[in-house]
């Protein structure tokens, strides 16, 4: 399938444009001496940029002219963050617990309600974690008790962020971190991305994040976490992820809504569909570029004996997406939910049915040019 995004290279100041260029000679390196040369060449343009102003980090990123770019930028991204400090005799580390948060209203409430941005009982759920050994065993360590929301670690604000770790208690920006409360309105499940941010003390060598799984700890502690932020009238499913660097939370959280966001439409969609005219035809497709240069991957559930009865799921793409990788996530949830009939598009669609402004999806019976325009 096509790669719908548009990049934008000609935005770039020249330092940062030159930084892309030396990354596109890095993926074309014809040895791995050259290779090794060049990376150690960007990652020590990585650290300046971590130890400066986090708009032109931020800047590098979204002016890429590839996604193969990104991905070489953002790997060499992680790899620096978690070198940060480590000429200290104990290193403080920062890190993120990513939180998939699914939450419904029981009923139909009259008024939205809302789950608190605060955890409680943060003790409880370090406790947790430690007796299950989630940090590689480290026990030095501490967790705020805010749900953050993915902006505020977005890339301009990593610089200060990792700064903060020299900065006494009273004064780091680590305590400006500020709760976001969920807001939920229905009886539809909506699906919530937010973290829990800690330091972690140790030694140089150690890596108290080696861990990139939920161990024992995950029940645990996702329980606990539905029981602090629960409120009368709303079902919370809590899905945690490992604690990992601020660079690699970030990327791994949003992916993780998004799939989870993919297997609530799937499963619900399939099942209505089932219900009422039989089984379902699935097709994917590629959609944009939209607002901002994104794009969009979509799947669409549909029957031939209902022309009226459709759904559909858009599927953003993020800037590391392969868009193979994409229609693979898509493809084997289809398998698992034991959908026989999957159809991918040729090409590259249009946001909007021209003809009615609603958003565009194809059915499954549809030809390369037939439309199915939905809501």
């Amino acid at each position: 399938m096509l790669d719908p995004r548009r990049y934008s290279p000609a935005a770039a100041p020249a330092p940062l444009a030159r930084l892309h260029a030396l990354t596109e000679e890095r993926l074309g390196a014809p040895t791995g001496d050259a290779a090794v040369r060049i990376d150690a060449q960007l990652g020590a343009a990585l650290d300046a940029l971590l130890v400066g102003e986090g708009a032109a980090l931020a800047q590098l990123f979204a002016d890429v002219p590839s996604a193969a770019v990104h991905r070489h930028l953002w790997r060499l991204l992680v790899e620096r963050e978690r070198a940060v400090g480590a000429d200290a005799a104990l290193r403080m580390t920062l890190f993120a617990i990513p939180l998939i948060i699914v939450a419904a209203a029981d009923g139909k409430p009259v008024a939205p309600v809302t789950l608190p941005g605060v955890v409680d009982d943060i003790a409880g759920k370090v406790a947790i974690l430690r007796e299950h050994r989630a940090l590689a065993g480290n026990e030095n360590f501490a967790l705020g008790n805010a749900l953050v929301a993915a902006d505020a670690l977005a890339l301009e604000h990593l610089p200060a962020l990792l700064a903060a770790r020299a900065l006494p208690a009273t004064e780091t920006p680590l305590r400006a971190l500020a709760p976001a409360p969920i807001t939920v309105g229905s009886a539809t499940e909506t699906v919530h991305l937010r973290f829990l941010v800690g330091t972690a003390l140790a030694a140089p060598t150690a890596d108290p994040l080696r861990e990139q799984t939920v161990g024992q700890w995950g029940i645990p502690f996702a329980a606990a976490m539905a029981r602090d932020i629960g409120v009368a009238g709303v079902s919370v499913l809590v899905l945690p992820r490992a604690p990992q660097g601020l660079v690699s939370a970030l990327w791994q959280g949003r992916v993780a809504q998004r799939e989870v966001g993919a297997q609530l439409f799937a499963s619900n969609a399939i099942r209505r569909l089932r219900a009422s005219v039989g089984e379902p035809q699935a097709v994917l497709s590629a959609h944009g570029p939209l607002d901002g240069g994104g794009g969009e991957v979509r799947l669409s559930l549909s029957s031939p004996f209902d022309p009226r009865e459709a759904e559909g799921f858009r599927c953003p793409l993020l800037p590391q997406d392969r868009v193979d990788d994409v229609v693979k996530m898509l493809t084997d949830l289809l398998r698992d939910c034991r959908v026989d009939s999957v159809r991918e598009m040729p090409g590259l669609h249009a946001d909007r049915d021209p003809g009615t402004g609603l958003t565009l999806l194809f059915k499954g019976d549809a030809a390369p040019d037939g439309r199915a325009p939905m809501h």
